[in-house]
């Protein structure tokens, strides 16, 4: 019985480390990442390599968390790293305003521009809050890389 037991809780430690540090899987929800990930019943894979920013680059799509409440956490995709000169708001054809993303920093927004509260409303992200990077979504035993 011991025995069992302290296989179970090295187990349970592993898996504990595993989920925390290195790969984790996930449910999403709302419509901002849409059609990329959809905004019920899909998980997103989220590699943690590459939390921090680590080998993130433009065009990924990365876990981050919420500047207004970091415990929560978002999915958006990078459309600018540090130096880079962003359009604001690509979905205001009016608004021609420019901002440089500063070092340390990215900017993200949402796939689905009406229906996200990124990187237009935070402003440039510091790279600290990147949890991971996504590399695949999935609805059920369906998996697709994104």
């Amino acid at each position: 019985m011991l025995k069992t037991a302290s296989y179970a809780v090295r187990v349970g430690c592993c898996v504990h480390v595993f989920h925390r540090s290195i790969y984790e899987v996930t449910e999403t929800s709302g419509e901002s990442m849409m059609p990329t990930i959809n905004y019920k019943d899909d998980y997103v894979h989220v590699n943690k390599f590459n939390k921090l920013g680590r080998r993130c680059q433009f065009g990924d799509i990365v876990v981050v968390a919420k500047p207004t409440d970091p415990s929560q956490r978002v999915c958006k995709r990078i459309t600018g790293m540090p130096r880079d000169f962003v359009l604001i708001d690509p979905s205001d054809p009016h608004s021609h305003d420019m901002i440089q993303v500063p070092d340390g920093h990215i900017w993200v927004t949402g796939d689905n521009l009406s229906h996200s509260i990124d990187s237009r409303t935070y402003g440039p992200l510091p790279m600290a809050l990147i949890k991971g990077r996504v590399v695949a979504a999935s609805l059920g035993f369906s998996v697709r890389k994104v």
